[in-house]
């Protein structure tokens, strides 16, 4: 308890709430659409933002949301495009990512920053303007999907449905990737690069061993979110580890051991049915 009394920890705690409702909403619809591996490329896609905001003094975060909105969309329109196959287009946007943020990183005048904040991430160092970007995301997202819940269902499940059902649907998929790619960027100083995509997947994984209907695995998915950033977050303090790589590994611990519980109570109803 003697931990928050620190403002960099009340900033975690914080943080770490909105981070989880605006991955519980977005990841839902990741993991529903199967677009896991179109999340992944558009997280180290961003990479090569955050090396033009060093290159050009921008601030690193802001040319990160710009490169990994611009790849969402290039992302989505190639994969329309019947000459070119979907992972594919994942991977040239991946690659080009990733390839331009070190070009530019070490074309950065002055020292090479230090990009194990970006990578790793580490929540403790979040300020007020990421916390106020987490909430003015979680805002939005949360009034978006409060709006446009059927629609996106009906999107994640059959977008053929979905369009004959004259919903626009090229709609909605451009703005959803517009919002994976916001929060991507916006979680990028809790767990880093190479760790964001956990976070929009495995507590739905988790939320999805108990539940099925897209509300319910939402709010499960939020909950079980922020229990793993509150794990992370301990387990950081009394191993002296990263934060963002304790925050994922807790949320693998609660996802094995529910897993494993859930498995374990199968086999006993089972052994109980045929006695």
């Amino acid at each position: 308890m003697d931990l928050l009394q620190y403002t960099f920890f009340q900033h975690a705690l914080l943080g770490s709430l909105l981070a989880s409702i605006a991955c519980g909403l977005v990841g839902t619809y990741i993991v529903t659409r199967r677009l896991v591996f179109i999340s992944g490329g558009l997280t180290h896609a961003s990479f090569g933002g955050i090396g033009l905001g060093l290159y050009t003094g921008m601030p690193p975060i802001l040319s990160a949301a710009l490169f990994a909105v611009l790849s969402a969309f290039g992302v989505e329109w190639l994969s329309k495009r019947k000459d070119m196959r979907e992972d594919s287009a994942i991977a040239v946007f991946w690659t080009l990512g990733m390839a331009l943020g070190i070009m530019f990183t070490f074309l950065s005048p002055g020292f090479t920053p230090d990009l194990s904040a970006y990578l790793f991430g580490n929540i403790l160092t979040i300020t007020s303007g990421d916390i106020a970007l987490l909430g003015g995301l979680s805002a939005v997202l949360a009034i978006f999907f409060a709006l446009y819940l059927r629609p996106i269902v009906s999107i994640a499940f059959d977008r053929e449905f979905a369009r004959s059902q004259g919903l626009p649907v090229a709609f909605f998929e451009y703005a959803l990737m517009l919002f994976i790619a916001l929060t991507i960027v916006a979680c990028l100083r809790m767990v880093g690069i190479m760790l964001v995509i956990s976070l929009l997947t495995i507590p739905q994984m988790t939320a999805n061993l108990f539940a099925h209907r897209f509300q319910r695995i939402i709010w499960l998915s939020i909950a079980i979110g922020y229990l793993s950033c509150l794990g992370g977050l301990l387990l950081s303090f009394y191993l002296n580890v990263p934060s963002g790589a304790s925050i994922i590994f807790f949320s693998i611990l609660i996802y094995a051991v529910c897993k494993l519980g859930k498995s374990l109570y199968i086999a006993h109803l089972k052994s109980g049915n045929r006695q």
